[in-house]
Order: C-alpha cells, then sequence, then structure tokens
C-alpha cells in the first residue's frame, strides 16, 4: 500500500467532512510546502469530487450535495495551483530561466558593487563616475543610459528573467528569443509552390512561384516604479536588490501575461488570442489564423469537443503539445467525462508533472477567457512552435530621490515583444454550438 503521511490523511479527511470553511483552509494551508503530501490529497480529494459528482449527475442533487462538490473542487484547485507553482519552479531552474542573459556578458564584481552603492546613495556616492572617470551627468560611460538610468549587472538581469519565467506560464512554455538590437525580423513563404508530372518530351510551362511574406517581432516597454523609505535605504542589512528585484518581476510578470495573450501590439506584445480566426490579427501571419474548433454548446465546454481540438491538431505537432486554460475553465472539464464514464480530467501524480486533461498536460493561464458565449475558453498546442518571446537585453534603473520625498523610487524598464511565428501548431477551443 502506497505510504500517506499523516498530515496528508488529516487534510484528505478535512476536505471530504463536511466543516466550516475557515477550518478547512486552515488545514490545506498547514501543508501545502509537501509535494508529496499535498499529491496525496489532491488525489484522495479527486476521488471524493468524482463520488459527489456521480450523485450529481444522477440526479440526487440537492444544496448539501452541490455545496460539497463546490467545495472540494475548489480544494482541488488550490492544490493543483500550489502543485504547479512547484512546477513551474522545477522548470525554472532545469532551463536555467530562459535565454535572458544566459551566456552573454560575464559579470563585473566592481561594477555590481558600484551599482548597488547607486541603489543606497545616488550619483555622487555610488562610485559608478568615478570608476570611470565620468564627469558632468551628460557624459556617457559604461553602463550608463542617455536617460540617465544605469544599466542592471548581468546577474541582476538573469534573476528577473528567471522569476518571470517561473511565473509568466506562456514565457515559460512559448520560445525566448534574446536580441541586443532593435527587434527580430522573419521572413515566411506562403508555399504556393506548383508542380505537376509531364511527359519526356512534353513542355514544360512555367509554374506558380511562392510569394514572400515579412512578420517584424517588435519590442515594447515594460516598466515599475516601486519607492523605498530612505530608512530602508539606510539600513544595511536589508538587501536592496533583492528587494528590487521582488517589486519589479511581480508586475513586470503581471503586464506580460495580460500581453501574451491578449496584448494588441501597441507598444507591448502581440496577443496570441488575437491571432485566432476571426481576431484582430486572423490575417496578419502569412500562414494564416489559429484554427478555432467550437465547444459544441453555446455556453458550455462538452466532452467530444475537447477530444475533436486534441485530434485537429497535425500529429506532427503533438509532441509537447498543452492545453492552456484558466482555474475557472479548469473547473468546468473537471466534470466531463468520456463515452465510458471515465474522468477526463486527472490530477498531478507526482512532483514536476502537471494535471491532464484527456491524458495531455494543463496549464493555468490566468489572463485567459473563461467559459462564456463566443469566448476563446481554451488553447491546445505547442505553444514553443507557436508563440515567440522578444526579450532586448537589459533593464535600465533610473533612481529618483525628488518625486515622491522622503521616499525613493527606482523606475525599472524592459523592453520586451512578442508574437505569434508558426500559427499552426495550436488551436483554440471556442465557446459556441
Amino acid at each position: 500500500m502506497k505510504h500517506v503521511s499523516p498530515s496528508a490523511l488529516a487534510i484528505a479527511a478535512a476536505i471530504s467532512t463536511p466543516r466550516p470553511r475557515a477550518i478547512l483552509s486552515q488545514s490545506v494551508r498547514a501543508d501545502n510546502t509537501d509535494p508529496k503530501a499535498m499529491i496525496s490529497v489532491i488525489q484522495a480529494a479527486f476521488e471524493e469530487f468524482k463520488k459527489a459528482n456521480d450523485e450529481k449527475l444522477k440526479g440526487k442533487a440537492d444544496v448539501v450535495l452541490d455545496e460539497k462538490v463546490e467545495r472540494i473542487d475548489a480544494s482541488i484547485g488550490n492544490f493543483q495551483k500550489a502543485i504547479d507553482d512547484i512546477n513551474a519552479k522545477i522548470a525554472a531552474a532545469a532551463f536555467g530561466g530562459g535565454a535572458g542573459g544566459s551566456g552573454l556578458t560575464p559579470s563585473d564584481p566592481e561594477y555590481t558593487e558600484a551599482w548597488a552603492k547607486f541603489f543606497r546613495h545616488g550619483d555622487d556616492e555610488s562610485g559608478i563616475r568615478s570608476k570611470h572617470n565620468v564627469g558632468p551627468r551628460a557624459a556617457m560611460t559604461v553602463g550608463v543610459n542617455t536617460d540617465g538610468g544605469y544599466l542592471a549587472p548581468i546577474e541582476w538581469d538573469r534573476t528577473i528573467t528567471s522569476k518571470l519565467k517561473e511565473i509568466s506560464p506562456i514565457r515559460q512554455n512559448a520560445h525566448v528569443q534574446s536580441i541586443s538590437g532593435a527587434g527580430i525580423r522573419k521572413v515566411y513563404n506562403d508555399r504556393a509552390v506548383v508542380s505537376g508530372w509531364v511527359g519526356e518530351t512534353a513542355a514544360r510551362p512555367a509554374t506558380g512561384t511562392p510569394q514572400l511574406g515579412i512578420l517584424d517581432f517588435v519590442p515594447g516597454e515594460i516598466y515599475a516604479n516601486p519607492f523605498a523609505s530612505q530608512n530602508l535605504l539606510e539600513d544595511s542589512e536589508v538587501n536592496l536588490e533583492q528587494w528590487l528585484a521582488g517589486e519589479v518581476n511581480v508586475e513586470f510578470a503581471r503586464q506580460e501575461g495580460i500581453a501574451f495573450v491578449s496584448g494588441d501590439g501597441v507598444n507591448k506584445p502581440f496577443g496570441i488570442l488575437t491571432y485566432v480566426e476571426g481576431a484582430a490579427n486572423a490575417a496578419k501571419h502569412p500562414w494564416g489564423a489559429i484554427k478555432v474548433v467550437t465547444s459544441g454548446d453555446a455556453n458550455l465546454i462538452k466532452s467530444d469537443s475537447i477530444i475533436d481540438l486534441i485530434y485537429d491538431l497535425p500529429a506532427s505537432y503533438r509532441i509537447g503539445a498543452k492545453f492552456y486554460m484558466n482555474r475557472l475553465t479548469q473547473s468546468s472539464v473537471r466534470k466531463l467525462k468520456d463515452g465510458q464514464n471515465n474522468y477526463l480530467w486527472q490530477p498531478s501524480y507526482a512532483a514536476g508533472q502537471p494535471a491532464t486533461l484527456a491524458g495531455e498536460a494543463i496549464v493555468e493561464v490566468p489572463d485567459m477567457p473563461g467559459v462564456a458565449a463566443d469566448n476563446i475558453a481554451a488553447l491546445y498546442g505547442n505553444m514553443e512552435l507557436t508563440y515567440l518571446v522578444v526579450d532586448r537585453i537589459g533593464i535600465i534603473v533610473l533612481r529618483d530621490p525628488y518625486t515622491n520625498k522622503p521616499f525613493v523610487g527606482f523606475y525599472t524598464r524592459k523592453r520586451v515583444g512578442g508574437g505569434v511565428t508558426n500559427p499552426e501548431p495550436m488551436r483554440a477551443l471556442k465557446i459556441g454550438a
């Protein structure tokens, strides 16, 4: 028999037994750092969910049963989110946080030390000027931006990029390309090559010639502007670089998450949903739009549409394909069954492994639309082959002690772009009959 920790059993009992929500949530939080315990709990909870939902499907539903189904469903969602967070950290560690900064300029301890002094004291005492023999502020030096900011050391740049990969599900699964120029230009042909069979001596008339299309991937600018008190800056025990990284990466990830899904391309990335059939950029790519499969109901997702979505994707793109949906959509598909009365959704069974839908991995994307008429409630496909994230190397920090005295602002900006490089490895599930 598989060993289950006593704490895991206690949490499983809390989930399956009607108890006040405050007590339930307290019990669940008590052991949410142990992956094995969480996996054991979510498996036990899912068994309870299936039993309760089966009773509901048999027409035995009442207020108590409905509340139980929703309570267990919410608990499963909480634990699966915690497991997904652990999986994201594993992925970020395994891949080094993406391409941002990896293998580029080596770290410079002297500059890093001067940059840290710049955090606390500003230009006059930072040592950056004296290091480079800089006179007036307008003079250009190594690491100094023309707007008055300073280029973050490469190791700090890597820290931010790694954290973004851990938080942002699209960045984590897409292809990330670091650039040092203004953008990337990709050339596509329209595949309009024409051929034919001829006899040995027959004429060979000219055939169709493919036309070329060009897509530019140009980074927009994302920024954060956290403020620190003067006392915090003067406290030598506080790691200001770590503090600023924590303030910045959450805001950057939040903005990126929105833009990678639905961005309009104006000073930001083009979101993947804008390339779906009928959307704003459906005609943007030379190879067409991301194809749509309907859910089978004007307001719901039906089991058959999940299977249709999977098999509509060409077999050559199935390797690495995943579902992308928000948490509420996961709650909806958790109730679906196949023709043999088996539930299509299954929880994680090991650390590093995601929940699955019809055997395919699920990635939670908070910024995806929910289940409602005409919404794109889910994507399915290979995100790495479909979507490109462009990182302009270098994070610029401008120290501002004047705007909001006695606080010091750290205006931090980064250039990020994105768009679909190939629509064919992705399918979209649209709510509709």
